[in-house]
């Protein structure tokens, strides 16, 4: 409730902040035509939503290892997103940080987070497969694993972040299951904590990133809200399940991933435009019956997942 106030009431000074100082969204060329309409918009709303995590958790938190792990992995995302975000106004176009320098991060951020849950958290080198009850050792393959965990749910979340509301709506369903996952295992109520706020944040945020939106979280939020996904995965061993609970994330970039590869190798589209959400804006779907069908969508792949996980612990 404490970030989901702060968001409420900081965002409308921080719209006008943003407004004087012309911090606007650029908007592809290649982009649906619709899309051209909201050059300017105020971006960088990240730093809202981390400004409301970061205060009640910073206060009211027991500093357990996995929390921290997880805090640290959304925050350095976000850093990152904030210096892509930051990149782009300043050069006044639509792509930011080269390649390698989110590689960079990432590979810094997944062995970070390998770090706490191995020797601080105390964390197996494993992953649970708790669909069909068995567990395999990564041994010295975990820290490339985690990494891959990482780079794909930053990575998903930012190529979802294409609607007003889509990104910030679907992270809230995937979070809201991990509040559930966190609340019923014994020990975990700091990672509960985290996840609350980010929740509260995310639902905040909302307020003003719903159609039509009056500032978009930027890569500051996405890859953020990302890196707290990844993060919450590793330490609730439930990396296996976010395929599920993130299905909308996973749809999104396989999307993409499929369309460069027919494209490259069959000098064919398999879609209209990619990610997946500009091929229905292009059908003639309105973006509000886009946003709300793909949250139905993730709400049903979080409750999936999240019965899942209840079973595997039973």
């Amino acid at each position: 409730m404490a970030s989901l106030l702060i968001c409420i009431f900081l965002s409308p000074k921080f719209i006008s902040y943003l407004r004087r100082r012309e911090f606007g969204q650029n908007i592809r060329e290649e982009g649906p035509e619709g899309h051209h309409e909201k050059a300017g918009t105020p971006t960088m709303g990240g730093i809202i939503i981390f400004t409301a995590i970061s205060v009640p958790f910073l206060l009211l938190s027991d500093y357990d290892w996995r929390s921290v792990g997880v805090y640290l992995a959304a925050v350095l995302s976000a850093l990152i997103g904030f210096a892509d975000d930051f990149t782009k106004i300043i050069r006044r176009r639509s792509l930011g940080l080269s390649g390698k320098a989110k590689l960079g991060g990432q590979v810094a951020i997944s062995i970070m987070l390998w770090y706490i849950a191995t020797q601080k958290a105390d964390l197996p080198a494993t992953l649970r497969l708790r669909t069909i009850d068995a567990t395999v050792d990564l041994g010295a393959f975990y820290p490339f694993f985690i990494y891959l965990v990482v780079a794909g749910t930053t990575n998903a979340v930012n190529l979802t972040d294409g609607l007003d509301g889509l990104a910030a709506g679907c992270t809230a369903i995937v979070i809201l299951a991990y509040i559930g996952i966190t609340f019923i295992t014994a020990g975990q109520h700091d990672l509960s904590l985290l996840a609350g706020c980010l929740v509260g944040a995310c639902v905040g945020f909302l307020w003003f990133n719903a159609f039509p939106a009056t500032i978009f979280m930027g890569d500051t939020g996405s890859l953020g809200l990302g890196g707290a996904i990844a993060g919450l995965a590793v330490m609730t061993k439930t990396e296996e399940i976010l395929v599920l609970a993130g299905g909308i994330f996973v749809v999104e970039a396989l999307s993409v991933l499929i369309q460069v590869f027919s494209f490259q190798t069959f000098r064919k589209r398999v879609f209209l435009m990619a990610p997946i959400h500009h091929h229905f804006e292009i059908l003639g779907w309105s973006e509000t019956k886009i946003i709300l069908r793909f949250w139905i969508i993730a709400a049903i792949c979080a409750a999936s997942a999240f019965t899942i996980y209840q079973q595997s612990i039973a």
